[in-house]
């Protein structure tokens, strides 16, 4: 993995934690702490699929960087 896209998933982790974190230290009354919640769990869970495909792009071109090291013809 390149170092932007390590970064990209550290913020994204970062972003998740700071949802969580949120969602739960948040005093509100009890009507609006459940819809609160709602949201909250709802970004945290975009935040982490979104974390997700990045992880899994970065697999993807890692896999075909090594393919086409692999096939390429050595340098003599």
């Amino acid at each position: 993995m390149t170092s932007q896209t390590l970064r990209k998933l550290l913020v994204a982790g970062l972003a998740v934690a700071a949802l969580t974190s949120t969602a739960a230290c948040k005093k509100a009354p009890a009507a609006d702490a459940a819809s609160d919640a709602s949201a909250a769990a709802s970004d945290a869970s975009t935040a982490a699929s979104d974390a997700a495909m990045a992880a899994s792009s970065a697999v993807a071109a890692s896999d075909a960087a090594m393919a086409a090291s692999a096939a390429a013809p050595a340098n003599k």
